[in-house]
């Protein structure tokens, strides 16, 4: 039985907190019941149009607080509550304004949330062991304000099903990029960089996913430390310095990056503790702070290609692929031009999502618009292959308005 298409809101504020992304689409059912699993990419008809996307900074107070929430040793519990609630005002309104400026009608809304607090492997505490995460937004506040159902919390069923919780965007990755003949990776860079391996003619058992490290998060960091800027415009700061290679070598001899997959990331790893220090261990290389920007930039590049090369290259049956780049660091022509001086030796050619017909800012706003599709429908919207759960797992609450 065919059900009518459906439009869908994802919305999306990643781990550099630096403001909300909305996207929209219409999503055609593919024909298959309700009681039967919705297979997705080459071999399905779902459709995935996108409709309208926008970008929303949070206000400077907001930002602050967010950051502070995700940094702090420790915090009060009006403090998360008063957020909690902020978020869901803040997703709201951007909802609101992105959908009546495109003139759209929503039957669902999708929001991953802002995550304050994630822990993959289990840890003992109060007694238990036990892995946890956090994603603040109230679902409620969004759902009363636009009247639509909402589909929030994706993390905690992978979790309990025995993954890690993320990555969540390889089903979109499979539906949108997964081909017959050509191997692709789809590669996000927002405040954590990730990673999505699909060989050619794959199914999403062999999808290769996972966090290959710091993305934005410690450029960004710097770019407000030393110049006071949100972050590095273009690449222009890190473009007028040079990097320092020992600072560069001896940070990537942190375990994480030896650390097989599954494995994910956040400010837990690579926050402000971790920045500071990197740009001690620089300053004590050079007095030049465009080197700091320059050898920060470098590490993103420097992690994500040696994460292909060492996890994933060689399921892609040593063909060349279409190495395809989303999320803010897609903008940073110094990082990208970095990232294609290593990956060109690896056969892997470069290019944003958007000469793929998605903007690279909107990806994971459309993926979070596809996980509550695919929830609503009572379908599986983890992939296990990159997780590391245990089975499928249908994800997320509903929330009625």
């Amino acid at each position: 039985m065919r059900a009518k298409a459906m439009t869908v809101a994802g919305i999306m504020s990643g781990t550099s907190a630096d403001g909300i992304d909305v996207a929209v689409v219409r999503i055609a059912d593919p024909g298959s019941s309700s009681k039967r699993a919705v297979r997705v990419g080459r071999t399905s008809a779902l459709k995935i149009t996108l409709l309208a996307h926008e970008g929303f900074r949070f206000p400077a107070a907001l930002r602050r607080t967010v950051l502070a929430a995700m940094d702090a040793p420790s915090t009060s519990t009006a403090e998360l509550a008063r957020l909690n609630w902020r978020l869901g005002m803040a997703y709201a309104e951007a909802l609101s304004a992105a959908a009546k400026q495109h003139k759209l009608t929503l039957d669902l809304i999708g929001c991953h949330g802002q995550t304050l607090y994630h822990q993959p492997r289990p840890t003992v505490y109060a007694g238990r062991r036990f892995a946890c995460t956090w994603q603040a937004g109230e679902a409620q506040v969004i759902a009363a304000a636009l009247g639509v159902p909402v589909v929030s919390n994706f993390r905690p069923a992978d979790m309990l099903a025995g993954g890690q919780g993320a990555p969540l965007v390889p089903l979109l990755d499979y539906a949108l990029y997964a081909h017959s003949t050509r191997g692709r990776v789809l590669q996000n860079i927002g405040g954590i960089a990730n990673l999505t391996a699909i060989p050619a003619g794959a199914g999403p058992d062999a999808v290769i996913a996972f966090d290959t490290g710091p993305g934005n998060m410690v450029i960004d960091w710097l770019a407000m430390e030393l110049f006071e800027k949100p972050f590095d415009r273009n690449g222009a700061l890190a473009a007028q310095g040079r990097v320092l290679p020992r600072v560069l070598e001896a940070t990537l001899r942190d375990p994480y990056f030896r650390q097989q997959p599954p494995r994910t990331a956040g400010r837990e790893q690579f926050g402000r503790e971790y920045a500071a220090k990197f740009l001690a261990a620089c300053r004590r290389q050079s007095k030049n702070p465009k080197d700091a920007m320059a050898t920060a930039t470098a590490l993103t590049a420097e992690t994500i290609a040696r994460s292909y090369a060492g996890f994933a290259r060689a399921k892609m049956k040593g063909r060349a692929v279409d190495f395809i780049v989303s999320g803010g660091g897609a903008r940073n022509r110094t990082l990208m031009a970095m990232l294609a001086a290593r990956l060109a030796p690896m056969e892997c050619d470069l290019a944003p999502s958007d000469d793929f017909g998605l903007p690279a800012e909107a990806k994971e706003a459309t993926a979070f618009a596809l996980l509550a599709w695919m929830t609503w429908r009572r379908q599986p919207g983890n992939v296990p292959a990159a997780t590391g759960a245990k089975r499928p797992a249908v994800l997320g609450q509903v929330t009625y308005g």
